[in-house]
């Protein structure tokens, strides 16, 4: 069946061969209805399941293919691949339950797991399959039991399986908490080293101004002694030096004797 759909050349393969797989099945059927031989139609339905199997496989790439594209797709495009998914799915489930009704018809008793990950059904391995005409009414009621038993098995372990994830859940849910409760804590911390880092970084700033003035002043002190010294030592010099001269004056003039006439 074609479509209008958008695809890329993998998903058109697939497609193709999937419609292939869907008319072969269809051809398939309408040849069972004209089989009357119980060994032939269930020869019929186990080629019929091989090619069940392989849409199957097809779909599971076809959905593997949509998911790598899909952020290279539009919305829409997204839309309607997911829509065209699940139309092949519908159709795929349709074959299994027309072969579920040729199966009740032909009196197999088959037990049957359908893995819906991919969103289709798929028959078990073939061992698992046992013919009712083999069996007497005993054999069938015990196979019947023992299937119900491992049912029940099946359902209590998937039980402790949810009760186990929930555990693990919750404990998940409160390691977070504490977690992000713990993230709090820092960051309440790291604003605290920040703002002492600022106060620092201010106080050493005014420290440096600090002594920078103290050293001003130092040096301007340091010039006053300076001056005060340099003052001290003119006026010692000046008064030596008048005493030198007055010295001086005394030995020139005071011992001159004059003669009387």
């Amino acid at each position: 069946m074609a479509t209008d759909i958008p695809m890329t050349p993998q998903l058109e393969q697939i497609d193709g061969e999937i419609q292939d797989n869907f008319r072969a099945l269809a051809n398939g059927f309408q040849k069972l209805d004209k089989i009357k031989d119980p060994n032939r139609q269930s020869k019929q339905l186990e080629e019929l399941t091989g090619k069940m199997r392989e849409c199957k496989r097809l779909i599971k790439e076809f959905d593997r293919e949509i998911k790598e594209e899909e952020n290279k797709n539009s919305p829409e495009v997204n839309k309607q691949l997911n829509e065209r998914k699940q139309s092949l799915i519908k159709e795929l489930n349709s074959y299994v339950a027309l072969r579920k009704t040729y199966m009740s018809s032909l009196g197999n008793k088959r037990v049957e797991l359908f893995d819906m990950g991919a969103g289709a059904s798929d028959p078990t391995a073939e061992d698992n399959i046992q013919m009712a005409s083999t069996m007497n009414n005993q054999e069938l009621i015990d196979a019947g039991k023992k299937q119900m038993d491992e049912t029940d098995q099946a359902i209590q372990r998937s039980k402790q399986v949810v009760e186990q994830t929930m555990e693990v859940g919750a404990q998940t849910a409160g390691t977070l908490k504490g977690q992000t409760d713990q993230m709090g804590r820092i960051v309440n911390d790291l604003d605290t080293i920040q703002f002492s880092i600022k106060k620092a970084s201010q106080l050493v700033k005014e420290i440096g101004r600090q002594v920078a003035t103290d050293k001003c002043i130092m040096l301007f002190l340091l010039l006053i002694v300076c001056g005060v010294i340099a003052v001290i030592i003119v006026k010692v010099t000046s008064l030596v030096f008048f005493s030198i001269v007055i010295t001086g004056a005394s030995i020139i003039f005071f011992p001159v004797e004059y003669e009387v006439l």
